[in-house]
């Protein structure tokens, strides 16, 4: 277990980074960390824990009734909140500053498990303001999860973090004319254990599922208070769009732990409506698969950032600020002469819509999501671009000297 950085020689106290967040207005997101909190995990790796489970992930699209469906979907939703919240504190001993994502950096991997062929595809989409989007496909199936995310950090007695974005959730199903979509919102969530130099998340307010076949669910979080209450609990209730007191399955525990299903409202549980107990101890992640650092494009996460990744193992805060520098004044330049020259950076995989987006259209208002879908707060309302994708497939991997001149130019490395 990692010990909590209480002082660091060279990169300032725990303390002294604790009175410069609470003196600071404005939002956290912006404000440079010191190299001794900083993760060597970039944000745009944060898009895999969508589907450490691939079979869980696949599993809506063998599901004949739509009720059904829509529960394995919550199912699916709810196992995911572990990796993404809090795996990283349970492996390290406290959550860090993942690393800024530069723009155009990308994060590219793959699962193979009894789910089949998963891919994953994740972007940073816009630096001003960031965003990461990102798409996920089980091959066999066609399940399909596309989004994007942003985020805004308040500070007032912790860290507030409010997640801005949405996912589309796509189900192809046997014998329909077409798909199940599901809108997912995203939870909000503060910094605990800030006082302490063990920081680590908690998700508190309510998040929604709103599907294309009449079934939304509201998940409602909470934490440990000072008098009851467990850590990381969560309780859950699936009903037919606009009537929440009818309720078809309620979910109850903790997103770090265990959760039970039910058929029914909460009031009838027993073990008789029982239909699952999740224990993510008993379910292991499958292992996401991705090239060699040597293999990959010069702007995928892990070969971009693999000097500072190398400085933050070794405690080297110098040479950390120094690679970091070098890679944010590249692409400092790189936007200066954008701008000279009137372009802008080509997206590989995603593209920002210009027209309104039918699933907002339809689905926007039950979740309260606008039709604009954030757009002015993640830099576009992105979508995956098929044709996109299918391009940056096509083309032949990097010579070793191209690779070079790629890095030096776009991360000055």
């Amino acid at each position: 277990m990692e010990t909590p950085p209480q002082q660091a020689a060279g990169g300032g106290s725990w303390g002294a980074f604790l009175k410069s967040i609470a003196s600071f207005n404005g939002d956290l997101s912006s404000l440079t960390a010191p190299p001794f909190i900083l993760s060597a995990t970039s944000l745009t790796e944060f898009s895999s824990y969508w589907c450490e489970h691939p079979p869980v992930f696949a599993a809506p699209a063998k599901e004949t009734d739509p009720a059904k469906r829509a529960s394995l979907v919550l199912k699916w939703f709810l196992t995911t909140l572990k990796q993404q919240y809090a795996s990283r504190s349970e492996q390290y001993g406290n959550e860090k500053k993942p690393l800024n994502p530069f723009l155009g950096e990308l994060f590219l991997g793959k699962w193979e498990d009894d789910a089949g062929t998963t891919e994953l595809i994740s972007e940073q989409v816009s630096h001003h303001p960031p965003a990461t989007a990102y798409n996920i496909t089980n091959l066999p199936t066609g399940v399909r999860l596309e989004g994007y995310n942003a985020q805004k950090a308040s500070f007032s007695k912790t860290i507030n973090i409010k997640q801005i974005g949405h996912a589309v959730l796509t189900v192809p199903v046997p014998g329909a004319a077409e798909p199940d979509t599901y809108l997912i919102t995203l939870p909000s969530l503060h910094i605990e254990g800030l006082i302490f130099g063990s920081p680590f998340i908690e998700l508190d307010g309510s998040s929604y599922i709103t599907s294309s076949t009449g079934y939304t669910a509201k998940i409602d979080y909470s934490g440990k208070g000072w008098l009851s209450g467990k850590k990381n609990s969560l309780t859950a209730v699936l009903y037919p769009t606009g009537k929440e007191k009818e309720v078809l399955y309620n979910v109850s525990g903790q997103w770090t732990k265990t959760f039970e299903i039910h058929s029914g409202p909460v009031k009838s549980n027993s073990s008789s409506n029982l239909v699952e107990i999740w224990d993510p101890e008993k379910t292991p992640t499958s292992k996401l698969i991705i090239e060699p650092i040597e293999k990959q494009h010069p702007l995928e996460s892990r070969r971009a950032w693999a000097k500072v990744a190398a400085g933050i193992a070794k405690g080297d805060l110098d040479s950390v600020g120094v690679e970091k520098s070098k890679i944010e004044n590249a692409q400092r330049e790189l936007r200066i002469k954008e701008k000279a020259a009137g372009r802008t950076w080509e997206r590989h995989y995603f593209t920002a819509l210009t027209d309104s987006d039918p699933v907002l259209a339809r689905l926007g208002p039950v979740v309260s999501l606008a039709e604009h879908g954030d757009a002015d707060k993640t830099g576009g309302l992105w979508r995956f671009d098929a044709e996109k994708s299918a391009k940056a497939h096509s083309e032949p991997a990097l010579s070793d000297e191209e690779a070079a001149k790629v890095a030096k130019e776009l991360l000055g490395q």
